[in-house]
Formats: C-alpha cells, structure tokens, sequence
C-alpha cells in the first residue's frame, strides 16, 4: 500500500490507480475530466457537453489516500452510472440508495478482495451499527486470499435475523440481489433512518447542476467507454447470480398501442428477415392446410366406428378435408423485444407494433433483458412484461442457438453489449434484422452482425 504523492492532481491519481493494462483508460480519460470539486460530498458524475467526473478532495484526502482506496472510490461511482440505477426505479428512495450501495460494494470486494482494497469499505464504515454495517464485508475478509464469513456486532442484536441472513448471502458463496436487501431493509429501515447513512457516490447533497445520470442518457461514446472499462476489469473467480440489480426478474404490464407508422416500418424489417423478395410488397403464396369438421355424412373415423358399434348413432361424424389458402411468403420470424429499463415507456408502443405484425412473426414473441423470457401473443396482448431491467445480447444469442433460429429481429435501443466469441458467431451466422426505438442512434454493439436496419418512430401523442 502506498500513500499519495503530494501536489499530484485527482486525475493524475485516478489514472494512477488503475493497474497498467488493457483497461481502456485512454479513451476513458479522453472523454471525461475529472476534476476536484466540493459541490459533492464524495463524488458524482456529470453528463454534459463535456461530461465530468466530480471528485471530493477533501474525502480523499480522509478516506482514499491510497492508490487502492481511490480506485475502490471510482469504480463504485461507475458502477452506479453503468448499472442505471436511477432508470430502473422512477422513485428512488433513502432505502434504494443504502441498497443500491451495498450491492455494489459487495461486488467490488469480490472482484478485488486485496486487503489494501475492501478497507475503503471496513476504515469508513463501522460494523457495530445497522444499518451501515451492510455496506463493508465482514472483518474476517482483512485475514487473507480465501475470505470467510463471520457475523458484525451490528447484527447480532435480536430481530435481526433476517438482516443478519441476507447479509450472509451478500458476502458468502450463495450471493444476494437488490430485492433480497429491499425486502428486509424496508421492514426495518425507515427513509429517515436510511439517510443518516453516509453514502458514496451522487446519490445526494450536490448542487442543482450535478446529476447522478445514466450514461446511456449521454453521449453514446462515453457509455461504451464507461462499459468498456467494466467488462475488461478482472471478474471474480465463481461470479454470483443475482449481484446487481440486472438480475432481478420482475413481472409488470404495460399498454400495447397501435401505431400504423410503426407497423409499416417493422412489416418491411421483417419482410427483409424472413426472404420475401425485396421486402415491398406484401406477398402471398397458397398452401394446403389440414382442417377438421363436424359434418352429417358418416365418416370412418375411430369415433364414429366406436359409437355405431355400441348402438349409437350420432348425428355428426368429424371430417377432415384440405383447406387452400393464401398465408404470407418466406419463413416467420423469430422477433427478440428489449424490456430492458432503458426502454420506458417505449414498451407500449413496441408492443402494438409487434401485436400488429404478427402474421410475419413466430408464435412465440422473445421478450429479453438479461434474460430471454418467452410469451405468446396472447399474453403479449395484454401487456404482459418480464424483465430484470438491465440489457445483455449474450441471452439473445444463447436462445438464438439452443432453438437454432436463423432469421431474427431485434427491437432495442441498441445499447446491448458488444458481441465477441460465441455469441457473435451465433448472430452472424443468421438472418438479423435491427430495429431501433424512436430516438435511438447506437449501432456500434449490433453492427458486426445486421444485415437489415429499421428505425422506429415516436409514438403519436395522446390527445
């Protein structure tokens, strides 16, 4: 562990901190300044023309004067701006934030669990009181590389157990989510109590002109930058289900409408997808299709036989004849809906647009965040929704290959995580067409491996 060079700048320090590497810093550090500044307790980041990353000096002088420390201070405040936690809850109360902290911080100890590391967390909060004891890992980490877990006096007290058990989860090899946390706090915690927490980051205290921002409400770039740096830091050796809030499955319903632009715009996408000639023109062809009847001639159909055997005679006999009809040219597609949190209220409108097309789609509409859950049209009718609010390709192309699907369509706002390995040799080997929601520009992630491109309209408003 070494202390800070004195006269050195936060930035200098911040860029100092990070391991030499490939981690993507210099054009990090290209598109965001950061700066000192006292307008935020700890720090925040600003998404403007020229984004920012504000740094307390005075907090790092007191709590982050190591290289490690600070690192630790940084990366949770990316952590925060890359997870989108504000986007995900439209109310984010005390509660949320003490949660969203304690997620974080048990993440980052996982992926560096060094001594010199997790003391950020166990200098600066105090084991012996509840509810700060949740956000630092238990004393037993500090002892060395294979951390066990031992119970903090702020737990032990009685009526704790339940705080005291997902606490457990949260730093033992069975893991905790936001909704773990949420659950137990909000019986124990008021936003009162929650409050007199000290926490990292922007949640709060900052002058009106600082927001706690998701980048993927700022310049693109500077999200693929952010991301980058994430994806390419060391993961824990037995990463855990259920560690941020991207893991959380939740169920919700929204108003599908219909929306004529819409369905023109994605009738032709899928068109393209699924090989009818040049996607123009509505295209039909005659197939035969079984059909069963109930008619008055006898049949010799098992039924039939049965009942006559038996003395009955029924009245009608079911026939089967073929049935010529006209039904849309080329294969039906498989469409993959983002539901992820960085849609809002976009969901409706998608929703009646794919509803509207569905002589071209396949029976089964894919609904995907970081999960791919499937629902019929029915179901898509009415509004049904799941979502762990976060957004990840790799599901779409794990399901993509485990159902051998060869002609997709991806409706998303295009933030979906660069394709690599497997997942793009997936996606480039089938027929994929993309259609970006209103206002969307990003196809950097998507681009390797689309063959066709759409681009969705803002939904007409109400009047």
């Amino acid at each position: 562990m070494t202390a800070a060079t004195p006269g050195r700048t936060i930035a200098e320090r911040v860029l100092d901190s990070f391991p030499a590497g490939s981690y993507a810093l210099h054009g990090f550090l290209q598109l965001l300044d950061i700066v000192e500044s006292e307008d935020v307790p700890t720090a925040a980041t600003q998404c403007r023309l020229q984004p920012k990353m504000l740094v307390n000096p005075r907090f790092v002088e007191e709590h982050a004067k190591t290289p490690e420390k600070l690192l630790m201070l940084v990366m949770h405040e990316l952590h925060h701006v890359l997870l989108g936690h504000t986007r995900l809850f439209p109310r984010v109360s005390a509660v949320d934030n003490l949660v969203f902290d304690a997620v974080i911080n048990s993440l980052l100890c996982r992926m560096l669990p060094a001594p010199e590391h997790i003391r950020f967390f166990t200098d600066y909060y105090d084991d012996a009181s509840f509810p700060s004891c949740l956000l630092r890992p238990p004393a037993s980490w500090l002892e060395g590389p294979a951390p066990t877990f031992n119970c903090p006096p702020g737990l032990q007290a009685r009526g704790m157990e339940a705080a005291r058990g997902v606490y457990e989860q949260l730093y033992s090899a069975r893991g905790a989510s936001y909704q773990d946390l949420y659950e137990v706090l909000r019986r124990q915690v008021t936003d009162e109590g929650a409050a007199t927490v000290p926490l990292l980051g922007g949640h709060c205290g900052a002058k009106e002109s600082i927001e706690d921002v998701d980048l993927r409400d700022g310049p693109p770039v500077l999200f693929d930058a952010v991301r980058r740096i994430v994806e390419e830091w060391p993961q824990p050796p037995d990463p855990i289900a259920g560690r941020s809030l991207e893991d959380v499955i939740g169920e919700s319903r929204v108003a599908p409408r219909s929306e004529a632009a819409n369905r023109q715009i994605l009738r032709r996408l899928l068109r393209q997808v699924g090989g009818i000639e040049g996607g123009r023109s509505f295209s039909r062809a005659w197939r035969d299709e079984a059909r069963t009847i109930e008619s008055p001639i006898p049949s010799f159909q098992r039924r039939s036989l049965v009942l006559g055997a038996l003395g009955t005679r029924p009245l009608l006999h079911p026939a089967t004849f073929m049935d010529r009809r006209r039904t849309p040219a080329g294969d039906r597609v498989h469409v993959y809906l983002d539901v992820s949190g960085s849609i809002g209220d976009l969901k409706g409108s998608l929703y009646g647009a794919v509803h509207d097309c569905q002589a071209f789609v396949h029976p089964q509409v894919h609904l995907f965040s970081t999960v791919v859950v499937d629902v019929s049209f029915a179901a898509l009718r009415d509004g049904v929704c799941h979502t762990t609010g976060g957004t990840s390709i790799a599901c779409v192309a794990e399901h993509m290959e485990a159902n051998r699907v060869k002609r997709a369509a991806i409706i998303t706002d295009g933030f979906v995580g660069r394709l690599s390995g497997d997942h793009a040799r997936v996606l480039g080997a089938a027929r994929v067409g993309v259609a970006l929601t209103p206002g969307a520009a990003w196809r950097r992630d998507l681009e390797p491996a689309t063959n066709y491109w759409a681009q969705l309209r803002p939904p007409a408003r109400k009047e």
